[in-house]
Protein backbone atom coordinates (compact mmCIF):
# COMPACT_ATOMS: atom_id res chain seq x y z
CA UNK A 1 0.00 0.00 0.00
CA UNK A 2 3.03 2.44 0.90
CA UNK A 3 4.39 2.00 -2.55
CA UNK A 4 0.87 2.22 -4.39
CA UNK A 5 0.95 5.63 -2.12
CA UNK A 6 4.44 6.86 -3.37
CA UNK A 7 4.00 5.97 -7.13
CA UNK A 8 0.22 7.79 -6.84
CA UNK A 9 2.38 10.74 -5.64
CA UNK A 10 4.14 12.06 -9.17
CA UNK A 11 0.37 11.81 -10.90
CA UNK A 12 -1.19 13.74 -8.39
CA UNK A 13 1.13 16.26 -8.85
CA UNK A 14 0.61 16.25 -12.51
CA UNK A 15 -2.50 17.01 -12.79
CA UNK A 16 -2.04 19.37 -9.99
CA UNK A 17 0.25 21.34 -11.95
CA UNK A 18 -1.94 20.69 -15.11
CA UNK A 19 -5.20 22.66 -13.55
CA UNK A 20 -2.66 25.39 -12.32
CA UNK A 21 -1.42 26.08 -16.06
CA UNK A 22 -5.25 25.53 -17.16
CA UNK A 23 -5.99 28.07 -14.90
CA UNK A 24 -3.09 30.37 -15.16
CA UNK A 25 -4.38 30.13 -19.35
CA UNK A 26 -7.58 30.89 -18.79
CA UNK A 27 -6.46 33.82 -16.83
CA UNK A 28 -4.28 34.98 -19.28
CA UNK A 29 -6.45 34.82 -22.22
CA UNK A 30 -8.89 37.04 -20.50
CA UNK A 31 -8.81 40.02 -23.01
CA UNK A 32 -8.60 43.72 -21.53
CA UNK A 33 -12.01 45.71 -22.10
CA UNK A 34 -10.84 48.62 -24.39
CA UNK A 35 -13.03 51.69 -22.88
CA UNK A 36 -13.49 55.09 -24.34
CA UNK A 37 -15.06 57.66 -22.31
CA UNK A 38 -18.56 56.88 -23.51
CA UNK A 39 -18.17 53.20 -23.12
CA UNK A 40 -17.37 54.10 -19.38
CA UNK A 41 -20.32 56.44 -18.97
CA UNK A 42 -22.63 53.95 -20.55
CA UNK A 43 -21.37 50.83 -18.72
CA UNK A 44 -21.72 53.14 -15.16
CA UNK A 45 -25.16 54.04 -15.45
CA UNK A 46 -26.03 50.35 -16.48
CA UNK A 47 -24.10 48.79 -13.42
CA UNK A 48 -23.18 51.50 -11.11
CA UNK A 49 -25.26 50.50 -7.77
CA UNK A 50 -26.35 53.63 -6.81
CA UNK A 51 -28.05 54.51 -10.10
CA UNK A 52 -30.00 51.34 -10.22
CA UNK A 53 -30.71 51.73 -6.76
CA UNK A 54 -32.03 55.32 -7.86
CA UNK A 55 -34.16 53.33 -10.71
CA UNK A 56 -35.68 50.87 -7.88
CA UNK A 57 -36.89 54.10 -5.92
CA UNK A 58 -38.53 55.50 -8.76
CA UNK A 59 -40.37 52.45 -9.20
CA UNK A 60 -41.49 51.79 -5.31
CA UNK A 61 -42.75 55.71 -5.79
CA UNK A 62 -45.18 53.75 -7.83
CA UNK A 63 -46.26 51.44 -5.30
CA UNK A 64 -46.86 54.09 -2.53
CA UNK A 65 -49.73 55.81 -5.16
CA UNK A 66 -51.30 52.38 -5.53
CA UNK A 67 -50.90 52.43 -1.77
CA UNK A 68 -52.29 55.77 -0.90
CA UNK A 69 -55.27 55.32 -3.37
CA UNK A 70 -56.31 52.22 -1.91
CA UNK A 71 -57.32 54.84 0.87
CA UNK A 72 -60.06 55.86 -1.22
CA UNK A 73 -61.39 52.60 -2.42
CA UNK A 74 -63.73 50.07 -0.88
CA UNK A 75 -62.33 48.08 2.67
CA UNK A 76 -63.78 44.39 2.59
CA UNK A 77 -63.02 42.06 5.25
CA UNK A 78 -64.31 38.47 5.95
CA UNK A 79 -63.91 37.02 9.62
CA UNK A 80 -65.17 33.42 11.40
CA UNK A 81 -64.75 32.11 14.57
CA UNK A 82 -65.77 29.16 16.54
CA UNK A 83 -66.02 29.14 20.29
CA UNK A 84 -66.46 26.41 23.29
CA UNK A 85 -67.36 27.62 26.36
CA UNK A 86 -66.68 24.59 28.69
CA UNK A 87 -67.50 26.84 31.73
CA UNK A 88 -70.63 29.63 31.61
CA UNK A 89 -70.73 33.03 33.05
CA UNK A 90 -73.28 32.86 36.05
CA UNK A 91 -75.31 35.82 37.07
CA UNK A 92 -76.80 35.97 40.55
CA UNK A 93 -80.54 36.45 40.15
CA UNK A 94 -83.63 37.01 42.64
CA UNK A 95 -85.64 33.50 42.89
CA UNK A 96 -88.90 34.82 40.95
CA UNK A 97 -88.75 31.89 38.42
CA UNK A 98 -90.46 28.20 39.40
CA UNK A 99 -93.51 27.02 41.11
CA UNK A 100 -92.34 28.31 44.56
CA UNK A 101 -91.02 32.06 44.11
CA UNK A 102 -89.00 33.35 46.75
CA UNK A 103 -88.02 36.89 46.06
CA UNK A 104 -85.68 36.94 49.43
CA UNK A 105 -83.71 34.19 48.13
CA UNK A 106 -80.87 34.26 45.25
CA UNK A 107 -80.04 31.46 42.79
CA UNK A 108 -77.37 31.39 40.25
CA UNK A 109 -78.30 31.36 36.99
CA UNK A 110 -76.02 30.13 33.60
CA UNK A 111 -76.43 32.49 30.36
CA UNK A 112 -75.23 31.37 26.89
CA UNK A 113 -74.65 28.13 25.29
CA UNK A 114 -71.87 25.77 25.16
CA UNK A 115 -70.99 26.29 21.41
CA UNK A 116 -70.86 29.60 19.47
CA UNK A 117 -70.52 29.60 15.85
CA UNK A 118 -70.34 33.01 13.83
CA UNK A 119 -69.40 34.41 9.98
CA UNK A 120 -69.16 37.37 8.60
CA UNK A 121 -68.13 40.17 6.03
CA UNK A 122 -67.71 43.50 6.77
CA UNK A 123 -67.72 46.85 4.37
CA UNK A 124 -66.37 50.02 4.32
CA UNK A 125 -65.68 52.97 2.37
CA UNK A 126 -64.66 56.39 3.05
CA UNK A 127 -66.98 59.24 1.17
CA UNK A 128 -64.96 62.32 2.38
CA UNK A 129 -61.27 62.51 4.24
CA UNK A 130 -59.14 65.28 3.22
CA UNK A 131 -56.07 63.65 4.18
CA UNK A 132 -56.87 60.93 1.23
CA UNK A 133 -57.03 63.54 -1.38
CA UNK A 134 -53.94 65.11 -0.10
CA UNK A 135 -51.91 62.04 0.26
CA UNK A 136 -53.02 61.25 -3.47
CA UNK A 137 -50.94 64.45 -4.67
CA UNK A 138 -48.11 64.17 -2.18
CA UNK A 139 -47.98 60.77 -3.96
CA UNK A 140 -47.86 62.06 -7.34
CA UNK A 141 -44.93 64.37 -6.21
CA UNK A 142 -43.06 61.90 -4.67
CA UNK A 143 -42.75 59.54 -7.99
CA UNK A 144 -41.83 62.73 -9.83
CA UNK A 145 -38.95 63.45 -6.77
CA UNK A 146 -37.88 60.26 -7.34
CA UNK A 147 -37.45 60.46 -10.77
CA UNK A 148 -35.70 63.83 -10.50
CA UNK A 149 -33.54 61.82 -8.00
CA UNK A 150 -32.43 59.29 -10.52
CA UNK A 151 -31.45 61.42 -13.07
CA UNK A 152 -29.48 63.49 -10.73
CA UNK A 153 -27.68 60.24 -9.48
CA UNK A 154 -26.73 59.95 -13.01
CA UNK A 155 -25.43 63.10 -13.46
CA UNK A 156 -23.16 62.44 -10.88
CA UNK A 157 -22.04 59.29 -11.42
CA UNK A 158 -20.82 60.97 -15.09
CA UNK A 159 -19.62 63.46 -13.20
CA UNK A 160 -17.06 60.99 -10.82
CA UNK A 161 -16.60 58.65 -13.90
CA UNK A 162 -15.45 61.36 -16.34
CA UNK A 163 -13.20 63.15 -13.58
CA UNK A 164 -11.64 59.40 -12.79
CA UNK A 165 -11.59 58.66 -16.82
CA UNK A 166 -9.73 61.99 -17.33
CA UNK A 167 -7.10 61.57 -14.33
CA UNK A 168 -6.52 58.11 -15.79
CA UNK A 169 -5.82 59.96 -19.05
CA UNK A 170 -3.55 62.23 -17.25
CA UNK A 171 -1.16 59.48 -15.36
CA UNK A 172 -0.74 57.36 -18.40
CA UNK A 173 0.75 60.68 -20.44
CA UNK A 174 2.87 61.21 -17.73
CA UNK A 175 3.74 57.26 -17.57
CA UNK A 176 4.62 58.00 -21.47
CA UNK A 177 6.52 61.14 -20.94
CA UNK A 178 9.05 59.73 -18.53
CA UNK A 179 9.24 56.38 -20.50
CA UNK A 180 10.68 58.44 -23.65
CA UNK A 181 12.83 60.50 -20.76
CA UNK A 182 14.39 57.17 -19.62
CA UNK A 183 14.47 56.21 -23.20
CA UNK A 184 16.60 59.07 -23.93
CA UNK A 185 18.96 59.15 -20.53
CA UNK A 186 19.64 55.52 -21.19
CA UNK A 187 21.24 56.64 -24.39
CA UNK A 188 22.81 59.23 -23.14
CA UNK A 189 24.24 56.76 -20.42
CA UNK A 190 25.61 54.46 -22.58
CA UNK A 191 27.26 57.56 -24.80
CA UNK A 192 28.96 58.29 -21.71
CA UNK A 193 29.81 54.50 -20.87
CA UNK A 194 31.33 54.56 -23.91
CA UNK A 195 33.01 57.79 -23.45
CA UNK A 196 34.66 56.64 -20.01
CA UNK A 197 35.56 53.28 -21.23
CA UNK A 198 37.59 54.80 -23.64
CA UNK A 199 38.89 57.83 -20.78
CA UNK A 200 37.33 61.15 -21.94
CA UNK A 201 34.44 61.05 -19.03
CA UNK A 202 34.66 61.06 -15.55
CA UNK A 203 33.39 58.50 -13.18
CA UNK A 204 31.24 61.05 -11.23
CA UNK A 205 29.42 61.69 -14.32
CA UNK A 206 28.53 57.61 -14.97
CA UNK A 207 26.83 57.69 -11.40
CA UNK A 208 25.29 60.92 -11.99
CA UNK A 209 22.89 59.72 -14.95
CA UNK A 210 22.77 56.22 -13.27
CA UNK A 211 21.51 58.24 -10.38
CA UNK A 212 19.30 60.13 -13.00
CA UNK A 213 17.90 56.84 -14.29
CA UNK A 214 17.01 54.98 -10.85
CA UNK A 215 15.29 58.15 -9.91
CA UNK A 216 13.18 58.07 -13.14
CA UNK A 217 12.25 54.57 -12.34
CA UNK A 218 11.17 55.30 -8.99
CA UNK A 219 8.51 58.10 -10.49
CA UNK A 220 7.96 55.16 -13.02
CA UNK A 221 6.87 52.87 -10.73
CA UNK A 222 5.19 55.72 -8.44
CA UNK A 223 3.03 56.44 -11.39
CA UNK A 224 2.62 52.80 -12.16
CA UNK A 225 1.37 52.16 -8.72
CA UNK A 226 -0.93 55.20 -9.24
CA UNK A 227 -2.40 54.39 -12.50
CA UNK A 228 -3.37 50.81 -10.55
CA UNK A 229 -5.23 52.74 -8.04
CA UNK A 230 -7.21 55.15 -10.34
CA UNK A 231 -8.10 52.34 -12.59
CA UNK A 232 -9.80 50.19 -9.71
CA UNK A 233 -11.46 53.78 -8.40
CA UNK A 234 -12.57 54.08 -11.83
CA UNK A 235 -14.08 50.33 -12.40
CA UNK A 236 -15.88 50.85 -8.68
CA UNK A 237 -17.43 53.77 -10.09
CA UNK A 238 -18.76 52.23 -12.67
CA UNK A 239 -19.80 49.50 -11.09
CA UNK A 240 -17.52 46.80 -13.08
CA UNK A 241 -15.88 44.22 -11.53
CA UNK A 242 -12.35 45.83 -9.93
CA UNK A 243 -10.67 42.51 -10.97
CA UNK A 244 -11.87 43.17 -14.89
CA UNK A 245 -8.60 44.35 -16.97
CA UNK A 246 -8.88 47.13 -19.01
CA UNK A 247 -7.12 49.21 -21.45
CA UNK A 248 -7.27 52.91 -21.79
CA UNK A 249 -6.95 54.11 -25.53
CA UNK A 250 -4.75 57.58 -25.98
CA UNK A 251 -6.76 60.41 -27.01
CA UNK A 252 -5.11 62.54 -29.46
CA UNK A 253 -4.31 66.17 -28.13
CA UNK A 254 -5.80 67.20 -31.42
CA UNK A 255 -9.25 66.31 -30.68
CA UNK A 256 -9.26 68.74 -27.56
CA UNK A 257 -10.32 72.34 -29.09
CA UNK A 258 -10.29 74.46 -26.38
CA UNK A 259 -12.46 77.22 -26.32
CA UNK A 260 -13.01 80.44 -24.38
CA UNK A 261 -16.06 81.24 -22.35
CA UNK A 262 -18.04 84.74 -22.71
CA UNK A 263 -17.19 86.20 -18.90
CA UNK A 264 -21.09 87.41 -19.45
CA UNK A 265 -21.86 83.99 -19.89
CA UNK A 266 -24.52 83.24 -17.14
CA UNK A 267 -25.85 79.90 -15.30
CA UNK A 268 -29.68 78.83 -16.29
CA UNK A 269 -30.98 77.51 -12.53
CA UNK A 270 -34.09 76.18 -13.63
CA UNK A 271 -32.09 73.29 -15.49
CA UNK A 272 -30.34 72.67 -12.81
CA UNK A 273 -31.52 69.02 -11.23
CA UNK A 274 -30.26 70.01 -8.11
CA UNK A 275 -32.35 72.97 -7.87
CA UNK A 276 -35.23 71.15 -9.50
CA UNK A 277 -35.09 67.92 -6.67
CA UNK A 278 -35.06 70.77 -3.94
CA UNK A 279 -38.05 72.35 -5.20
CA UNK A 280 -40.30 69.14 -5.22
CA UNK A 281 -39.00 68.41 -1.69
CA UNK A 282 -40.67 71.59 -0.67
CA UNK A 283 -43.63 70.57 -2.81
CA UNK A 284 -43.46 67.09 -0.58
CA UNK A 285 -43.31 69.91 2.39
CA UNK A 286 -46.02 71.99 1.49
CA UNK A 287 -48.61 68.80 1.23
CA UNK A 288 -46.87 67.33 4.67
CA UNK A 289 -47.98 70.82 6.18
CA UNK A 290 -51.76 70.32 4.37
CA UNK A 291 -52.00 66.36 5.82
CA UNK A 292 -51.78 68.29 8.94
CA UNK A 293 -54.47 70.53 8.85
CA UNK A 294 -56.93 67.97 7.11
CA UNK A 295 -57.07 67.04 10.83
CA UNK A 296 -59.29 69.78 11.57
CA UNK A 297 -61.65 68.56 8.88
CA UNK A 298 -64.29 65.76 9.73
CA UNK A 299 -64.76 62.72 7.80
CA UNK A 300 -67.51 60.79 6.96
CA UNK A 301 -67.57 57.01 6.28
CA UNK A 302 -70.05 54.12 5.10
CA UNK A 303 -69.83 50.76 6.99
CA UNK A 304 -71.49 47.63 6.87
CA UNK A 305 -71.80 44.20 8.04
CA UNK A 306 -73.52 40.81 7.40
CA UNK A 307 -73.03 37.68 9.83
CA UNK A 308 -74.53 34.48 10.25
CA UNK A 309 -74.38 32.54 13.68
CA UNK A 310 -75.21 29.40 15.42
CA UNK A 311 -75.22 28.62 18.96
CA UNK A 312 -76.11 25.39 21.39
CA UNK A 313 -74.66 23.08 23.17
CA UNK A 314 -73.86 21.11 20.55
CA UNK A 315 -71.01 22.03 17.87
CA UNK A 316 -73.04 24.02 15.54
CA UNK A 317 -70.70 23.25 12.44
CA UNK A 318 -72.15 19.77 12.08
CA UNK A 319 -75.70 20.12 13.76
CA UNK A 320 -78.92 21.52 12.86
CA UNK A 321 -81.92 23.31 14.81
CA UNK A 322 -83.10 19.56 14.75
CA UNK A 323 -80.30 19.00 17.48
CA UNK A 324 -80.89 21.91 19.44
CA UNK A 325 -78.53 24.85 17.33
CA UNK A 326 -80.24 27.84 16.69
CA UNK A 327 -78.74 29.20 13.44
CA UNK A 328 -79.50 33.49 12.69
CA UNK A 329 -78.25 35.75 10.99
CA UNK A 330 -78.05 40.03 11.46
CA UNK A 331 -77.13 43.01 9.56
CA UNK A 332 -75.91 46.22 9.83
CA UNK A 333 -75.52 49.15 7.71
CA UNK A 334 -74.32 52.73 9.55
CA UNK A 335 -73.17 56.25 8.27
CA UNK A 336 -70.53 57.29 10.85
CA UNK A 337 -69.44 60.66 11.03
CA UNK A 338 -66.04 62.31 12.90
CA UNK A 339 -65.65 65.70 14.17
CA UNK A 340 -62.34 66.47 15.22
CA UNK A 341 -62.83 68.96 18.33
CA UNK A 342 -59.89 69.17 20.55
CA UNK A 343 -56.41 67.34 21.03
CA UNK A 344 -54.36 69.34 23.24
CA UNK A 345 -53.02 71.43 20.39
CA UNK A 346 -51.25 68.06 18.44
CA UNK A 347 -52.08 69.50 15.61
CA UNK A 348 -51.14 73.21 15.84
CA UNK A 349 -47.23 71.53 16.69
CA UNK A 350 -47.70 69.41 13.55
CA UNK A 351 -48.36 72.52 11.47
CA UNK A 352 -45.63 74.60 12.72
CA UNK A 353 -43.24 71.90 12.57
CA UNK A 354 -43.76 71.46 9.33
CA UNK A 355 -43.72 75.42 8.42
CA UNK A 356 -40.16 75.14 10.26
CA UNK A 357 -38.80 72.43 7.91
CA UNK A 358 -40.33 74.48 5.03
CA UNK A 359 -38.35 77.24 6.02
CA UNK A 360 -34.90 75.63 6.44
CA UNK A 361 -35.39 74.15 3.23
CA UNK A 362 -35.93 77.42 1.34
CA UNK A 363 -32.26 78.31 3.47
CA UNK A 364 -30.91 74.97 1.75
CA UNK A 365 -32.50 76.09 -1.92
CA UNK A 366 -30.55 79.55 -1.56
CA UNK A 367 -27.29 78.20 -0.57
CA UNK A 368 -27.68 75.77 -3.81
CA UNK A 369 -28.29 78.08 -5.64
CA UNK A 370 -25.58 80.48 -4.36
CA UNK A 371 -23.00 77.46 -4.53
CA UNK A 372 -24.22 76.31 -8.51
CA UNK A 373 -23.29 80.02 -9.06
CA UNK A 374 -20.13 79.75 -7.67
CA UNK A 375 -19.14 76.52 -9.33
CA UNK A 376 -20.24 78.04 -12.77
CA UNK A 377 -17.93 80.71 -12.07
CA UNK A 378 -14.79 79.47 -11.19
CA UNK A 379 -15.48 76.92 -14.31
CA UNK A 380 -15.59 79.96 -16.55
CA UNK A 381 -12.40 81.45 -14.83
CA UNK A 382 -10.41 78.20 -15.04
CA UNK A 383 -11.63 77.42 -18.40
CA UNK A 384 -10.18 81.17 -20.04
CA UNK A 385 -6.91 80.77 -17.76
CA UNK A 386 -6.63 77.69 -18.89
CA UNK A 387 -6.77 78.91 -22.25
CA UNK A 388 -3.98 80.83 -21.67
CA UNK A 389 -1.58 77.97 -19.63
CA UNK A 390 -2.50 75.64 -22.67
CA UNK A 391 -0.94 78.33 -25.02
CA UNK A 392 1.65 79.01 -22.80
CA UNK A 393 2.66 75.24 -21.71
CA UNK A 394 2.20 75.01 -25.63
CA UNK A 395 5.05 77.15 -26.32
CA UNK A 396 7.36 75.97 -23.48
CA UNK A 397 7.12 72.33 -24.51
CA UNK A 398 8.12 73.31 -27.80
CA UNK A 399 11.13 75.37 -26.86
CA UNK A 400 12.03 72.85 -23.95
CA UNK A 401 12.33 70.74 -26.72
CA UNK A 402 14.72 72.32 -28.65
CA UNK A 403 17.06 73.05 -25.88
CA UNK A 404 17.25 69.61 -25.09
CA UNK A 405 18.44 68.50 -28.22
CA UNK A 406 20.64 71.47 -28.83
CA UNK A 407 21.75 71.01 -25.41
CA UNK A 408 22.29 67.01 -26.30
CA UNK A 409 24.00 67.67 -29.25
CA UNK A 410 26.15 69.71 -27.78
CA UNK A 411 27.06 67.26 -25.01
CA UNK A 412 28.09 65.16 -27.49
CA UNK A 413 30.50 67.42 -28.83
CA UNK A 414 31.68 68.01 -25.24
CA UNK A 415 30.10 71.64 -25.58
CA UNK A 416 27.81 70.96 -22.50
CA UNK A 417 28.31 69.61 -19.23
CA UNK A 418 26.05 66.82 -17.82
CA UNK A 419 24.26 68.99 -15.55
CA UNK A 420 23.20 71.13 -18.50
CA UNK A 421 21.64 67.95 -20.19
CA UNK A 422 19.56 66.80 -17.35
CA UNK A 423 19.10 70.36 -16.61
CA UNK A 424 17.00 70.25 -19.74
CA UNK A 425 15.88 67.16 -19.49
CA UNK A 426 14.15 67.95 -16.45
CA UNK A 427 12.79 71.35 -17.87
CA UNK A 428 11.33 69.12 -20.78
CA UNK A 429 9.89 66.18 -18.76
CA UNK A 430 7.85 69.36 -16.69
CA UNK A 431 6.75 71.10 -19.43
CA UNK A 432 5.27 68.22 -20.33
CA UNK A 433 3.69 67.58 -18.03
CA UNK A 434 2.01 70.66 -17.34
CA UNK A 435 0.87 70.86 -20.86
CA UNK A 436 -0.94 67.31 -19.93
CA UNK A 437 -2.07 68.70 -16.37
CA UNK A 438 -3.64 72.00 -18.26
CA UNK A 439 -5.62 69.56 -20.91
CA UNK A 440 -7.28 67.92 -17.81
CA UNK A 441 -7.89 70.33 -15.81
CA UNK A 442 -9.68 72.46 -19.17
CA UNK A 443 -12.04 69.14 -19.92
CA UNK A 444 -12.79 68.97 -16.25
CA UNK A 445 -13.62 72.94 -15.97
CA UNK A 446 -15.40 72.41 -18.99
Amino acid sequence: KVEKSKAGRPIAVALLMLVLAFTGLRAAAQEPVVLTLPDALNYALKANQNVRKAKLDVENSQYRIDEVRSRALPQISGSGSLTYNPLLQQSALPNIFGPNPNPDETILVSFGQKWGANAGIALSQNLFDKSVLTGLKAARTTEEFYRLNAQLTEEQIIEQVATYYYQLLVQREQLTVVDSTIANTTKVQQILKGQYDNGLARKIDVDRISVAISNLQASRQQLLNGIAIMENSLKFYMGMPVQTPIEIPAVAKGTIVPQAVLLSDSLDLSTRTELRLLERQEELLQYQKEAYKSEYYPSLSLSSNYSYQGIGNKVPVFKGKSQGVNWFDAASVSLNLRIPIFNGFATRSRIRQADVSIEKLKEDISLTESSLNLAFENAKTQINNNLITLNSQQRNVELAQEIFFNTQNNYNNGLASLTDLLDAENALTEAQNNYSTALLQYRLAE
